[in-house]
């Protein structure tokens, strides 16, 4: 919440963010700054007491008292790399010019040395491999989190070697959360990957690529598989639609207020939806100028929040998907993906939730879905309100097979989930619920993938459920299916066979026999989110020469490179054409076979090139991160 004052954070907590679900606030730098109206003068810290246009170390020791009541952490945004740009005397803490690094050159983002010791944009350079001033900024953190802070985000941590975030940690008296300014660029010798072992790393490759699609630079439908884009792993990025600084310095590539219609509400609404990282929420105020400090009103005076203040936390769509994202937490995964092949897509969260976006200018989003919910009547959380059981907007109706029907608007959204049905559930001695009952004895997979033969299917929660891997097909056509009753054909669904059209690969297929209704998902069972038992493998495939429309991918014999499948080989980015790279996140310990390939980017079996020679071998160990390379 950028340059709220304290007392108005608490109130938000106890009046919004604590009944929408929100699970931490970010305040900003609350340590003693330079004077001055202008937002920047709260990154110029003259020591390292609480007290600031915020407020006093009373007002935030309640703020944080108030928030932790009512479920909201605190996460500070630590300045620590550096001090104002005055003389290099700051008797406050004290420092002196012996705590300081002496280049004052401007920065050479190719040198690591010219990144990580010289002043940033003037200001004064802490010497953060010293002892003396590792212990200084621990006891400034130390204090916070004796006051109940929770967490906190490292300004400007690329210009601060790994090794000294880390000797700093090591100092704090208790596991907070950790995240990690760190702006990765290509060629760049300092990347987000070596702060890992710190903790979490903000991914700006989300925030650039999200303001690309939603400004009309590409079609949003390229965003279903984000992340096997070689982007930091889900477990370790936090994310963001837009920030402080880019709304002022990026805001060509950033979404924000001022972009025309709901772009940046859409956006924000489609962060919350997909599974990826740590999502968090820019609560922004309107500024005419660079330098412009915040309203002189508070944001709970009058109609602050539709003047100065912006407060996106409180519009209704992304307020409310806080409570999507907690809703399918459990299943991290996208599923029934659905796109009108540009600017319109859909898709679900393995049967928690679902949402439709529409980011098209002219045309309505109009479709029958497949949601892969349960049946009944939900609450349409971006255009209405559900309270005890009851929507005052929209309400989307699911039918026993799992489709429902969407009418969204041109540069709008629509979106649903278990914790919003009509009539709620109950609560406290609640009765069992009646037993899943299954009308046939046996169901069977008969399909190309088996030769036809019969693979027993297992039943489970009301649906039959098998796992295969197809090919190409056979001599009579593409990939396909039936689903048979017998071990003979004597009754087989559908009347004529299933294709499969996303390409060979690994299916899980489930049918329904009571409605008859099958749905097909890609992939096989998707695992849960990465967990700290991975290791970040950075790929590198060289000589990886390619014509337009083509690219270089990893494939190997795991379920994280795509057990083979081309159409679920990880791409790669041309960060130093022809050499392509990327990171994935793959179980410690493990032995991995593994090749670069080339192929289409649109039609998987087009256009396929394989390095030559045997496979590459990989151990992936038990560190925090490992390199594989190859070449074509």
């Amino acid at each position: 919440m950028f340059e709220w004052k304290w007392d108005d954070v608490a109130a938000e907590c106890e009046q919004h963010l604590g009944p929408k679900g929100f699970a931490a606030v970010q305040v900003s730098p609350p340590q003693k700054s330079i004077s001055g109206g202008q937002w920047w003068t709260r990154y110029q810290p003259v020591s390292y007491a609480i007290e600031g246009r915020s407020g006093n170390e009373s007002q935030f020791r309640s703020m944080v008292q108030r928030c932790a009541a009512v479920g909201v952490d605190i996460y500070v945004d630590a300045v620590i790399n550096h001090m104002a740009a005055w003389d290099r005397y700051f008797p406050e803490v004290p420092y002196g010019p012996n705590d300081f690094n002496n280049c004052t050159d401007d920065i050479n983002y190719g040198d690591r040395w010219s990144i990580q010791n010289c002043d940033l944009v003037g200001l004064n350079d802490l010497n953060t491999a010293s002892g003396y001033v590792q212990d200084k900024i621990a006891g400034y953190m130390n204090h916070l989190i004796d006051l109940g802070v929770k967490g906190f985000r490292i300004d400007a941590a690329k210009h601060i070697p790994s090794g000294d975030i880390s000797a700093i940690l090591s100092r704090l008296r208790k596991d907070v959360v950790i995240f990690q300014e760190v702006i990765g660029a290509p060629g760049e010798p300092v990347q987000p990957q070596e702060y890992l072992g710190n903790g979490l790393v903000t991914e700006f490759n989300f925030e650039r690529t999200i303001g690309d699609a939603f400004k009309g630079r590409q079609p949003i439908k390229n965003l279903r598989n984000i992340t096997n884009w070689g982007w930091l792993n889900s477990s370790s990025a936090v994310v963001f639609v837009s920030n402080h600084d880019d709304q002022r310095h990026n805001a060509d590539r950033t979404l924000t207020y001022k972009d025309v219609g709901d772009l940046y509400y859409i956006g924000e609404i489609f962060m919350l939806a997909y599974p990826y990282g740590y999502p968090k929420v820019m609560s922004s105020y309107y500024f005419n100028d660079f330098d412009q400090g915040p309203p002189s009103s508070g944001p709970h005076t009058g109609d602050a929040c539709n003047q100065g203040w912006v407060c996106e936390h409180r519009w209704r769509g992304i307020a409310n998907m806080v409570g999507f994202r907690n809703a399918t937490v459990d299943r991290w995964e996208i599923t029934d993906w659905w796109d009108n092949g540009n600017n319109q897509i859909a898709f679900g969260r393995g049967g928690l939730g679902f949402v439709a976006i529409n980011r098209e200018d002219y045309n309505n989003l109009n479709q029958t879905l497949q949601t892969g919910m349960p049946a009944g009547e939900y609450c349409d959380i971006i255009n209405g309100e559900y309270v005890n059981g009851n929507c005052d907007g929209p309400i989307i109706r699911v039918n026993g097979d799992g489709t429902a029907y969407f009418n969204v608007d041109t540069i709008s959204a629509s979106a649903i989930h278990v914790n919003a049905k009509i009539g709620g559930g109950c609560s406290g001695d609640c009765p069992p619920p009646p037993p899943v009952t299954k009308t046939w004895e046996n169901a069977y997979l008969r399909a190309t993938s088996n030769s036809w033969g019969t693979t027993p299917m297992t039943f489970d929660e009301g649906e039959w459920t098998v796992t295969t891997t197809f090919g190409s097909g056979d001599g009579n056509g593409g990939p396909r299916f039936k689903i048979s009753r017998f071990e003979d054909w004597s009754e087989a669904y559908p009347a004529e066979d299933y294709p499969i059209t996303d390409g060979a690969g690994t299916y899980t297929i489930t049918f329904n026999d009571q409605t008859k209704n099958i749905s097909v998902r890609k992939g096989g069972v998707t695992p849960p989110p990465p967990s700290s038992g991975t290791v970040d493998v950075n790929f590198s495939c060289a000589n990886g020469q390619t014509t337009p429309g083509q690219s270089v991918y990893v494939i190997g014999d795991i379920t994280e490179l795509g057990n083979w499948s081309l159409g679920q080989a990880v791409k790669l980015e041309p960060m130093s054409y022809p050499t392509w790279t990327g990171t994935v996140a793959l179980p410690q310990n493990a032995s991995v076979e593994w090749k670069c390939l080339k192929r289409s980017e649109t039609n998987p079996n087009d256009r396929v090139e394989w390095q030559s020679g045997s496979n590459n071998s990989l151990s992936t160990g038990s560190s925090s991160q490992t390199s594989a390379n190859a070449s074509f």
